[in-house]
């Protein structure tokens, strides 16, 4: 008798973890059919992501590209760094592909406030074995890639340049290129006037953790379907 269909999910988080708490919420609730986080990984050794996972029962394991040898601290070389990267990039990538198989090596990969940019030796080595990996980023398709997205957009509309006085979020496919894979879901936020940044920022936040649940209900689920039609 075959297993019954699944959608296993590793999380990679840095910090407070409220994104990759909406997910453990929802799955819990039943909002992720047939689907369960099986690890997190963090790059923080304080983020409070791990306590949100023990209190789940879901394991961790923090690993970090200076703590764990890669990197010299206070390296300033540039192909140093870049060295470093590569090796740690792909050290993570065969961590995740040394998981079990059948029981915890994932179909997807969230990075749900993962505050590193991956490069092709973590991106290349998964894609090979068809395992996805989303990302969340407080911008809209093509706008603002890579860090302080909120603030440049919130500058271009008190300057008068912001498109349609929209700015927004999505979560999408990590490529090499940051933030430029293509788009999973996409939601819209009006700037106002009069609003602080500060202002803004939360309520951008306060889209980002039903965004990230439903984009990964949404893979999850045509992972499941692709395995349904496989049998």
């Amino acid at each position: 008798m075959s297993s019954p269909a699944e959608c296993r999910i590793l999380v990679f988080a840095s910090g407070n973890g409220s994104n990759f708490q909406a997910l453990v919420d929802a799955l819990a609730a039943g909002n992720i059919p047939n689907a369960r986080i099986t690890r997190l990984i963090v790059n923080r050794g304080k983020a409070y992501a791990t306590t949100r996972a023990e209190k789940a029962g879901i394991p961790w394991e923090y690993y970090n590209l200076i703590s764990h040898g890669f990197q010299a601290r206070g390296e300033t070389d540039a192909e140093k760094l870049q060295e470093a990267r590569n090796k740690y990039d792909a050290a993570l990538a065969e961590k995740v592909l040394a998981l079990d198989e059948k029981t915890e090596r994932p179909h997807l990969i969230v990075l749900a406030g993962w505050m590193y940019i991956f490069g092709k030796h973590f991106l290349a080595p998964i894609a090979e074995k068809g395992i996805k990996v989303i990302n969340l980023h407080p911008a809209l398709p093509g706008k603002y890639d890579g860090a302080h997205a909120i603030d440049r957009a919130y500058a271009d509309f008190q300057a008068g340049k912001l498109e349609n006085n929209k700015t927004g979020i999505m979560v999408h496919y990590v490529i090499e290129a940051v933030d430029q894979g293509a788009p999973v879901l996409v939601r819209e936020i009006e700037c106002r006037e009069g609003e602080s940044l500060e202002q803004l920022e939360e309520r951008i936040h306060s889209h980002e953790h039903s965004l990230i649940v439903e984009a990964t209900a949404k893979i999850a689920g045509e992972i499941i379907a692709s395995q349904q039609a496989q049998k």
